[in-house]
């Protein structure tokens, strides 16, 4: 056997949706910052996300994160999230998966009862709180980049006439939509009933929404729609719709971010005040209000989300330099759209 590429995964869920920690196998990519490295892999070089987040070697579900040096000396590693459409700055569950692998795998130390890990992010520095009890990671709370509601928004469709949308940032952008508005529950029988609307209504805004970051553009760009409703005990219900075609497992951490910010911005929640978001599978994430910030122009909100991972594998992945497939493939009947 003989290989030309090898990387080594440890594979965590967090509340159901997969974040792959690359532990072996990339050393760095160009940039002097995580916004540098973001932009190179996503205008210069994608050739290790396609790699990865393909088939034969992955599929639709789940992420890679991709541990890099951190740039910033108040970091200790920093952190980016490949998908299939395109590497992005920040993805909370991802982040909680990063913490856990690092930390039950020994490549940094654990302390119990809590480990502080500090990430360095395209969207700031995200520091991460891990509860660690008998060698074993029982919570991750990260203190989130600042969210801000950038504005309310209308895109005209032909399928649900004109559906009423929040730009948001919550570490990457979002659009949230209130379910109801496109005929659906957030249940799993309608995963990919959800999954379908959800990436057509993004292609669609995004044409006409350029969502530029006010002060770091290579977080510009809308990255997802995130259907949201509430539940009968005030809980808000999620599903993170995802390029090119599926439904986030877990609660999603940085559209619930993103989401206080609106909740702020109607006068709805107060400093230390909590709001459980809870997934299409029933996960849920903590969020609590820790106060006001500013982002350029925009009155934004500091919060911090807390959930659970579980490692469930470690693997190898190598490439034969007779592989047919170097860069993978994705199909419809998989995938979707």
């Amino acid at each position: 056997m003989r290989w030309t590429r090898t990387l080594q995964t440890v594979d965590v869920h967090c509340a159901g949706e997969i974040g792959r920690v690359i532990t072996g196998g990339v050393l760095n990519m160009p940039g002097s910052t995580m916004a540098e490295k973001l932009l190179y892999l996503n205008t210069v070089d994608d050739s290790l996300r396609r790699f990865l987040c393909s088939e034969p070697r992955s599929g639709p579900a789940g992420s890679f994160c991709l541990l890099t040096p951190a740039c910033d000396p108040a970091a200790d590693v920093g952190l980016i999230i490949l998908q299939p459409d395109q590497a992005h700055a920040m993805s909370g569950s991802n982040a909680m998966c990063a913490t856990t692998a690092l930390l039950e795998t020994g490549m940094i130390p654990m302390v119990e009862p809590e480990t502080i890990v500090t990430f360095d992010t395209a969207a700031g520095l995200v520091r991460a709180v891990a509860s660690c009890e008998a060698g074993k990671v029982t919570q991750v709370a990260l203190d989130m980049p600042a969210s801000f509601l950038a504005r309310p928004g209308k895109v005209d469709t032909a399928e649900h006439g004109t559906i009423d949308y929040d730009l948001c940032f919550g570490g990457v952008f979002y659009a949230l939509v209130d379910v109801a508005q496109v005929g659906l529950t957030i249940a799993p029988e309608n995963a990919r009933a959800l999954a379908t609307v959800g990436v057509a209504l993004r292609n669609r805004i995004a044409e006409q929404e350029p969502a530029p970051h006010p002060t770091t553009p290579a977080l510009s760009g809308l990255a997802y729609v995130m259907f949201r409703d509430t539940d009968p005990d005030g809980a808000l219900r999620t599903c993170t719709t995802l390029r090119p075609g599926r439904a986030d497992r877990s609660p999603c951490g940085t559209g619930s971010n993103a989401n206080m910010a609106v909740q702020n911005a109607h006068g709805r929640v107060s400093p230390g005040d909590v709001v459980v978001s809870r997934s299409i599978i029933g996960g849920e994430f903590r969020t609590e209000f820790l106060g006001a910030a500013e982002v350029g122009p925009y009155a934004a909100t500091r919060n911090r989300i807390s959930g659970q991972c579980w490692i469930y594998g470690m693997t190898q992945i190598g490439l034969d330099p007779t592989d047919p497939f170097p860069l993978g493939f994705t199909l419809s009947d998989t995938w979707g759209g």
